[in-house]
């Protein structure tokens, strides 16, 4: 698949996706992070990795990029070397509790859920260092048959959230100084902020307001423990014709030239016309959000096209893979 045209000579240093074994993807609604998370996922596991793929807000529709069914709180295999779960705050806390306090699941049934409940809403902080916790967690697992997740891609919490989420450990940390919850969010702190380790993504799209909230979540990150590895750049339209191509493209509209190219398509050549002139102004009208992008954010970014498919299933999820495949160099 081509690189799009309105890169092409960039300068600008290589995000690395797959380098790290836990990598947090957000991005504004509509931006496409589910499917960059699920295309980065195929692409992993067809190199080999043993990935995990984790949906944070349980949309239920990250298995839907490969045509499976929703799944929940236990990773399942979706795909060859692939597998996905769904975060569950209530199930993560019992699973919690079961390892650290002996406690069994019929706490479920208890009183503990309507406490649980109750407390979630009340302390800022607890739903999110639950799922953390999680996260981080599945890092340091060792499961059975000897293994561990060689890549954790978190579906992680909008940009407008996802700070909260990520900062919740040293939120907590402050808030306890000492016992059983510092020294487990002392732990939770040493793997985000283990950049070798861990790293944030942001995906964006070339318009006003993922550009406005990708540069301000950019200033929002410099006081985490997790590193911000730089900016994917979804749904970037090539380039259709340079400036001589452009200006032979405006004679044909006109005169004789015209009426030889209506008699050759068999039909009025006019909507063909108008639909390249209209492409031609949408992707031009976006390159100034990208050229903001690289003037005001000091990070790699990679660029992916607008794939013009109707429908988000295996078919696209692999044409998607092998664009970041191209643009990593793979």
């Amino acid at each position: 698949m081509a690189v799009p045209e309105v890169v092409r000579g960039a300068a600008r240093d290589t995000i690395d996706l797959l380098g790290r074994q836990l990598l947090f993807i957000t991005g504004k609604g509509g931006t496409g992070k589910s499917a960059v998370t699920a295309a980065i996922g195929e692409l992993a596991a067809g190199i080999g990795k043993r990935t995990l793929m984790v949906e944070v807000d349980a949309k239920g529709n990250l298995t839907d990029f490969f045509e499976h069914s929703p799944v929940g709180f236990t990773p399942v295999e979706i795909h060859p070397n692939l597998f996905c779960m769904t975060m569950n705050t209530q199930d993560s806390l019992y699973e919690y509790l079961k390892i650290h306090l002996r406690m069994g699941r019929v706490a479920k049934v208890g009183p503990l859920a309507r406490v649980f409940d109750f407390v979630s809403d009340a302390a800022p902080g607890v739903k999110e260092i639950l799922t953390v916790g999680k996260i981080t967690y599945e890092a340091t697992l060792m499961r059975k048959n000897s293994f561990k997740w060689d890549l954790i891609l978190v579906d992680a919490a909008p940009t407008g959230r996802i700070v909260g989420q990520l900062d919740a450990p040293a939120a907590i940390n402050e808030l306890f100084q000492r016992g059983m919850v510092q020294s487990q969010t002392n732990w939770m702190r040493d793997v985000l902020s283990d950049h070798a380790r861990t790293a944030l993504v942001i995906v964006t799209t070339p318009e006003e307001m993922p550009v406005t909230e990708t540069i301000e979540l950019y200033e929002a990150t410099q006081a985490l423990d997790v590193k911000l590895e730089g900016v994917v750049i979804n749904k970037v339209l090539p380039e259709l014709f340079n400036t001589n191509e452009e200006a032979l493209f405006t004679k044909i509209l006109s005169g004789q030239p015209h009426e030889y190219f209506t008699e050759l398509v068999g039909n009025n050549f006019e909507p063909v016309a108008d639909a390249a002139h209209l492409a031609t102004q949408l992707r031009r009208s976006r390159v100034d959000y990208i050229d903001r992008l690289r003037r005001e954010l000091p990070l790699p970014m990679l660029y992916l096209p607008y794939l013009f498919l109707r429908s988000q299933g295996t078919r696209w999820t692999t044409l998607f893979a092998e664009a970041i495949k191209v643009e990593m160099d793979l």
